[in-house]
């Protein structure tokens, strides 16, 4: 078995990367070519924490995972990460386990990588201003995939602790991104500006306001997962001329902006214009003009893990990285 830690994956394997296999992987969920069982969570109320149990296999490739992924938010002031997976890749032709890999950046990159994807089909092709509401673990790579589609020349940056926006944009700078950035106090005044919105919070109220939404405007909406948890407010769905999600079954069941309001009587999942696989495939259109707002919401699957941990583990052999071990 391969062993591969975060800081071997991170150097032999980027945003590039994870978009080509993603979009792999969304032709062939819609061509039926992967086995995906729906996802185990469990809550740990008195830490405000969830664990995730998410396993997927790719039947013509033949090989499965399973990824562990925990996120317990109250660990930052410890000093320790929100958020933190593991991966077991196994070969489905004889069963053998091929590579454990730590699966926290994995997670990012392919969440941040779908919302690439779906950002090229849904934003306007000269959109310039992007705003981040939520400079946490996760909105680091929503960044990346968002630039690796479009020519943006400025992001806003917006959470409710300042301070950690402005260290967001420094990390940012650091990375290589030269974009200027700017962090802003008030989300509405951020909202105004916007292409593009990514929204990555763990928040249990809308951080996002529809009415200072112009036309045009492309929302991705990635950071809540729970029924309990809302990012976008109810205006903004309604306002929405197409929604569109990683997968249908997760977000029925899982994304809690969108059970409120169908709950609420408002709207309807049968609103959704399609799953995100369906834009790859060209079964159906993205942006039709430049007036339509858009939404992509994702919950994540397990299968886009797969994907990614399919691309390190060729990248790890091709590059003779990891340490292998007998189990």
């Amino acid at each position: 078995m391969l062993i591969l830690n975060e800081e071997q994956i991170m150097k032999s394997y980027n945003m590039k990367n994870a978009i080509e296999d993603v979009r792999k992987v969304l032709k062939a969920k819609v061509e039926n070519k992967i086995a995906d069982v729906h996802r185990t969570v469990i809550d740990f109320p008195d830490h405000d924490a969830s664990a995730l149990y998410m396993p997927s296999a790719d039947l013509v490739s033949e090989v499965a995972a399973v990824k562990v992924v925990t996120i317990f938010p109250k660990n930052s002031p410890k000093g320790m990460p929100t958020t933190q997976g593991v991966l077991l890749l196994t070969d489905a032709e004889n069963g053998s386990h091929v590579a454990m890999m730590n699966a926290s950046y994995l997670t990012r990159l392919r969440t941040g990588a779908l919302s690439g994807i779906a950002t090229d089909y849904l934003s306007k092709k000269d959109a310039t201003i992007l705003t981040v509401i939520g400079t946490g673990g996760m909105a680091f790579e929503q960044v990346l995939g968002v630039l690796a589609v479009r020519s943006i020349t400025k992001i806003l940056l917006v959470n409710k602790t300042t301070s950690k926006a402005h260290s967001f944009g420094e990390k940012l700078k650091e990375y290589g991104v030269k974009i200027p950035f700017e962090v802003i106090d008030e989300v509405s005044v951020a909202v105004k500006q916007a292409d593009i919105i990514c929204c990555a919070t763990r928040s249990t109220s809308a951080v996002l306001d529809g009415e200072y939404l112009k036309p045009g405007t492309h929302i991705n909406g990635i950071g809540s997962y729970l029924p309990t948890m809302r990012e976008i407010d109810e205006t903004t769905i309604l306002k929405a001329n197409k929604i569109v999600v990683d997968d249908h079954n997760g977000v029925k069941n899982e994304a809690g902006e969108f059970i409120h309001a169908e709950e609420k009587g408002i709207w309807s999942f049968d609103k959704i214009y399609c799953d995100l696989g369906k834009l790859v495939t060209e079964t159906k259109n993205g942006r039709e003009d430049e007036q339509e707002i858009t939404i992509f919401k994702s919950v994540g699957a397990a299968y886009y893990d797969l994907a990614v941990a399919k691309g390190v583990y060729q990248k790890a052999k091709e590059l003779g990285i990891g340490i292998e071990i007998d189990m």
